[in-house]
């Protein structure tokens, strides 16, 4: 069974810094390319970072360059997203998903979704 499970998300003040993990089972990780999306309450879901385990294949959203950097522990199955500089705007559930494909992932319609976890940036 595939699962995946983000963890690190809570509150934060502006300018503060968040770290959130994707653990990854079920299927064969170093094959897989994982991204992080996010939702804000009444926006649509946006695409945040994605990467490929394979070769580290990296793309971000130009609203998180500079600020947001995603990386990947191939050893441990898990994909993080190092937060820093976070604004108000970056308030929302943040999910991870995997294909086995970097393009789907890349246009958000990943085979495999975790539940999200909620991330708030205070004023």
């Amino acid at each position: 069974e595939v699962q995946l499970v983000e963890s690190g998300g809570g509150l934060v003040q502006t300018g503060g810094s968040l770290r959130l993990s994707c653990a990854a089972s079920g299927f064969t990780f170093d094959d897989y390319a994982i991204g992080w999306f996010r939702q804000a309450p009444g926006k649509v879901l946006e695409g945040v970072s994605c990467i490929s385990s394979s070769d580290g294949t990296t793309y971000s959203a130009d609203s998180v360059k500079g600020r947001f950097t995603i990386s990947s522990d191939n050893a441990k199955n898990t994909v993080y997203l190092q937060m820093n500089s976070l604004k108000p705007e970056d308030t929302a559930v943040y999910y991870c998903a995997a294909d086995a494909d970097l393009g789907p992932v890349v246009a958000g319609t990943a085979l495999y979704w975790g539940q999200g976890t909620q991330v708030t940036v205070s004023s």
